[in-house]
């Protein structure tokens, strides 16, 4: 997704240990790096973890069910992937020392939300979860893939996120119409932490909801089974109608909006990962466990600041801890899948959605932005964004699909343009 990371001052050049002394009388003070104690890396992934989870495992839930899976199912898709991004953030930053956060494709799970049932049920939705990773792994190996995904025009890429946003941002508006008592509330403490403790913003959100719920008492909750999560396997079954409409959006709006953008935050903060390895893990990571409903992990990219930035510590060299410690908290609260699902049980469907259209605000907005500001692309983005927006679905192929061809096409149609 497009990043607001990067707009972040670059931190100052760490000092040298090999400069000589200024004087004989006294030792130096000590460096930041030096004096910077390990609970700030250790703080860092823990708002990392906090932050990542609770934004948006709504929107994961809601997207799992969209496509057919039943309570259960959701579940142990929730349960995975905070399983396997725990475990591959903790493998690459032990492995290669750098703050490599890893995260579930929240533009795929609102893609998810748009795509909705495929004929034939999840089982076809899971299929096309296996092909997306296939997909994602094979780019880590042929770097021609990699190629052409980017070579996708930004505006294009950035348009059709935010038409695939669009429809779930609309739900706190339908929300506050509907249900005032619940979700105004929540709107409230949104707003306000928006301005004066903007990361805490969303999950703020969604405890005034889950406080406004229990003081309701009307809704019930519809939950079933144990607290504790279950991973529960489906057999993959494939389609064409699938393959289109979930698997190749999924795997461009994962490549186009966490993993290239994910690099260029390591990047911009003077790390070179290497790509591949990451590429191929959490490709081969996402097909491995599609049948129990993993349907996408990949590069973080709005979290990955708080892990890779100065406020986790001064020493590049110690801010993979973060990126650890989070990983860590992730399988912490993989195993809480059974109990956030039940919370949510009892909420209204148009309260979840309001909750997760929330936490895509910023993110719609940054998309909007990115995708106007090339002036020779408008056209092209304003297609993109409508048709992606509108939800229509034509011979078996969703809206993303139809958004990304239209906006292609247009793009090749019109000349390039050389006035402003």
């Amino acid at each position: 997704m497009p990043t607001t990371e990067q707009q972040q001052q670059n931190e100052p050049a760490p000092t040298s240990p090999d400069s000589p002394a200024q004087t004989t009388v006294s030792p130096p003070d000590p460096s930041p790096q030096q004096t910077a104690p390990l609970s700030q890396p250790l703080s860092a992934g823990l708002v990392t973890a906090i932050v990542g989870f609770t934004s948006s495992f709504v929107l994961v839930l809601s997207g799992l069910r969209a496509v057919g899976a039943d309570p259960r199912q959701a579940v142990s898709g929730l349960f995975l992937l905070c399983l396997a991004m725990g475990g591959l953030a903790i493998w690459f930053g032990l492995r290669h020392r750098q703050p490599i956060s890893i995260a579930w494709s929240t533009p795929g799970a609102a893609l998810l939300v748009n795509a909705g049932q495929q004929h034939g049920g999840y089982r076809y939705a899971v299929g096309a979860f296996l092909i997306s990773g296939l997909l994602i792994a094979l780019t880590g190996l042929w770097g021609r893939l990699e190629r052409w995904i980017s070579a996708i025009p930004n505006s294009i890429a950035t348009a059709l996120l935010a038409g695939v946003l669009l429809p779930l941002c609309l739900a706190p508006v339908r929300a506050a119409d509907q249900l005032p008592a619940l979700a105004l509330p929540a709107i409230a403490v949104w707003a306000l932490l928006t301005r004066f403790a903007r990361r805490w913003a969303t999950p703020g959100a969604l405890a005034a909801a889950m406080v406004a719920l229990l003081i309701d008492h009307t809704h019930a909750t519809g939950h079933s089974g144990g607290l504790l999560p279950t991973p529960t396997f489906t057999t993959p079954a494939f389609s064409a109608g699938a393959i289109l409409s979930i698997a190749l959006p999924l795997y461009v709006i994962t490549m186009a909006s966490q993993n290239i953008p994910g690099t260029a935050v390591l990047t911009h903060f003077g790390y070179q990962p290497r790509t591949r390895p990451i590429l191929v893990g959490t490709g081969l990571a996402t097909a491995a466990g599609a049948a129990g409903g993993l349907y996408m992990v990949n590069l973080a990219a709005i979290s990955a600041a708080l892990s890779a930035g100065p406020d986790a510590h001064p020493d590049r060299g110690r801010r993979w801890i973060a990126s650890v410690t989070a990983g860590s908290l992730y399988i912490v609260f993989g195993l809480a899948a059974g109990l956030s699902a039940a919370l949510l049980s009892a909420a209204p469907p148009l309260l979840v959605e309001a909750a997760a259209g929330l936490a895509l605000l910023g993110t719609l907005g940054s998309a909007l932005s990115t995708s106007l500001t090339d002036v020779q692309g408008r056209e092209a983005a304003v297609i993109t964004f409508a048709v992606a927006a509108s939800g229509v679905s034509a011979f078996g192929l969703s809206s993303p699909v139809w958004a990304l061809l239209a906006g292609l096409a247009m793009h090749l149609l019109l000349p390039a343009r050389t006035d402003g």
